[in-house]
């Protein structure tokens, strides 16, 4: 059973501790999603590899006519869009198959403060959150890693008591950002980058 004053780990080390393809991308995922360290990167990956586990074992259930599969299937697929990481009404199991680390991340409610226009960088959203100037549902919330429902998204704003509520606030920001994915971010910067060379 194991001590109850020690949880059990909810993630899985990396396999090698030393490749370098491998630390870049987490260095990469830190820096988009400001994780504060690579255990909440590593967090996310244990858990979309749960999720997969989960879907395959049932694809492999169903082809054996498995009844009780099917009632299973349902209910993850409903568990899954109601966290949005699914979108749209009718999602089968391929779809839990090509969900990616991204669309766990951008559930996080560090990364929804950011893309709703709440704070300036994924960074700010982070100190916000723990400081307690985040509501969600009319409740405070200083949890960053926590993963915001579809029904919960609307009811994200600064708590009634925060002095970000003012809307003089000179830390506030009212556009809204659209997730994007790790891979286009850095074409992004690396076009950013060689177009400021150009400049020089």
């Amino acid at each position: 059973m194991g001590d109850p004053k020690h949880s059990r780990k909810k993630f899985e080390n990396p396999p090698h501790p030393w490749q370098h393809d491998r630390i870049q991308e987490e260095n990469e995922y830190l820096k988009y999603y400001g994780l504060r360290n690579k255990k909440e990167f590593w967090k996310a990956k244990s858990s979309l590899k749960r999720i997969r586990g989960q879907a395959r074992n049932l694809q492999a259930r169903l082809r054996y006519g498995d009844k009780q599969a099917n009632m299973e299937k349902e209910n993850l697929i409903d568990k899954l869009r109601a966290k949005g990481y699914l979108k749209g009404q009718e999602n089968t199991l391929n779809d839990i198959l090509n969900l990616t680390v991204e669309n766990l991340l951008n559930r996080r409610l560090q990364s929804v403060v950011y893309h709703k226009g709440l704070s300036h960088s994924p960074k700010q959203a982070r100190q916000f959150i723990t400081h307690g100037h985040i509501k969600v549902n009319g409740r405070r919330v200083t949890v960053p890693s926590y993963i915001v429902g579809r029904e919960e998204e609307p009811t994200i704003e600064y708590h009634d008591s925060s002095p970000l509520s003012d809307e003089l606030h000179p830390e506030r920001r009212e556009e809204e950002t659209s997730p994007v994915t790790i891979p286009e971010q850095m074409r992004k910067d690396k076009e950013k980058e060689r177009f400021n060379r150009r400049r020089r």
